[in-house]
């Protein structure tokens, strides 16, 4: 079995981290660290774990563990890792923004390799370090790579995504108040929102020059997914698209294409991204849907975990929506 270390396992993303693994039957959770909770109950964070677990956090970490995933939040990491070094043997899986740029990617001799499956895999696969994409990242990422890598991205593209309140992290916040998310919708970061970085970097990495990327992104009034469309130019078929998506992603476990009408509830508590195509006139409409606290957080981690310890890629992630 796989020995599990997770740091910082009292927030949203700890919390469904613990709950995948649990249930992963090649990994076990060895410790679970929380400054805050230490001695205590994991349940007393997550009580939708109880019954299901009866571990404790722990102030002090095994720096022998197989792998340990980082759910800090951003900034944190670095400061983490070099107050608290692991063997050479470990794997470190960080889920904040830490590590995800190519000029952040090198830190104390570690080389972090950008852990997106769809266009990463081989790379994920012989990786110690991996840096988990952001949750806006990847919904935008699968909705456009299969373009950059036609070098079809030429035009300008312009992207609206709304996310849940979970999005925002456990701590408490104005915007993430019930009394003020309900029955609300807000923009925020327009056109600056930090995942534009990584963005850009996997679009380059297939088509050097690309059309600007013009994103809003979106509170939404409910609790977790994302729904992102993003729209260019594109002069071929609507069947040229749909074949073009298909090859890319027909390799891709977790990534299914699709002619039907999308919705949110669809992908919600699953590993999965959901793309669909609608063409009008010369615009091309990309439909991407997934959950931000797993295909965009926590079930990535671990999808990336299946790769580098040479797990099928679906080990403990055959997760089904619940859509009723």
């Amino acid at each position: 079995m796989t020995k599990v270390g997770i740091i910082g396992g009292s927030g949203y993303t700890g919390g469904e981290l613990i709950r995948i693994l649990l249930n992963h039957p090649k990994a076990k959770i060895d410790f679970v660290y929380s400054t805050t909770r230490a001695d205590k109950k994991i349940t007393t964070a997550h009580p939708d774990l109880l019954g299901t677990t009866d571990l404790k956090f722990t102030g002090t970490v095994n720096p022998n563990v197989d792998v340990v995933f980082l759910c800090l939040g951003h900034g944190n990491s670095t400061k983490f890792l070099e107050e608290n070094p692991f063997s050479e043997a470990t794997k470190i899986i960080d889920l904040s923004n830490d590590f995800r740029l190519a000029e952040d990617a090198l830190f104390n001799g570690k080389n972090f390799v950008y852990g997106l499956p769809e266009l990463k895999k081989e790379e994920i696969k012989s990786a110690n370090y991996i840096a988990n994409p952001g949750c806006f990242a990847t919904a935008i990422q699968l909705a456009l790579l299969p373009l950059a890598k036609a070098k079809l991205l030429n035009s300008p593209v312009h992207i609206n995504a709304v996310t849940g309140s979970t999005g925002a992290g456990a701590s408490l916040s104005p915007t993430a108040h019930y009394s003020w998310r309900n029955n609300n919708v807000s923009w925020y970061k327009p056109f600056t929102h930090q995942h534009l970085g990584e963005i850009e970097e996997s679009l380059h990495s297939l088509q050097d020059d690309t059309g600007e990327l013009f994103f809003l992104p979106n509170r939404g009034n409910f609790t977790r997914g994302i729904l992102a469309t993003a729209y260019t130019e594109f002069k071929g078929s609507l069947e040229e698209a749909y074949a073009l998506y298909s090859d890319f992603y027909k390799d891709a476990v977790f990534t299914q294409v699709t002619e039907e009408d999308l919705n949110l509830k669809q992908v919600v508590n699953t590993n999965q991204c959901h793309i669909h195509l609608h063409k009008h006139n010369n615009t091309l409409l990309v439909t991407s849907a997934i959950d931000n606290l797993l295909k965009g957080a926590s079930g990535q981690a671990v999808q990336n975990m299946n790769l580098a310890f040479g797990f099928e890629e679906n080990t403990g992630l055959q997760l089904k929506a619940g859509v009723f």
